[in-house]
């Protein structure tokens, strides 16, 4: 198993930017492709970024593409989300995730094995 704790969230205005750390625990965090996922209140959880075992491989809702980067430093067991030109429309719970079998499902929750506690991100406006 692996633990995944998020951290960086808060409340910003509009055209702020954030960077989210999510940090795992164990030994094996390279074994695991990495993906964020958000949620507002009342919508469904919904992709937003993945980095594939070395970061070779990233992925983007088109909905944040060219604002967000997703990034990983293995050596610190962890995966970043760099969040520039926040928008209110970003406002919601995120989360990481890990996935240890690959597919090309990466935007698919449900192919996700572990998943973080979620935090808070608030842009107001």
């Amino acid at each position: 198993q692996v633990q995944l704790v998020e951290s960086g969230g808060g409340l910003v205005q509009a055209g702020d930017s954030l960077r989210l750390s999510c940090v795992a625990s164990g030994r094996t965090f390279s074994n695991y492709h990495m993906g964020w996922f958000r949620q507002a209140p009342g919508k469904e959880r919904e992709f937003v970024a993945h980095a594939s075992r070395r970061g070779s491989f990233i992925y983007y809702a088109g909905s944040v593409k060219g604002r967000f980067t997703i990034s990983r430093n293995n050596a610190k067991n962890t995966v970043y989300l760099q969040m520039n030109n926040l928008k209110p429309e970003d406002t919601a719970v995120y989360y990481c995730a890990a996935q240890s079998r690959t597919t090309d499902a990466y935007y698919q929750q449900n192919e996700y094995d572990h998943w973080g506690q979620g935090t808070q991100v608030t842009v107001s406006s």
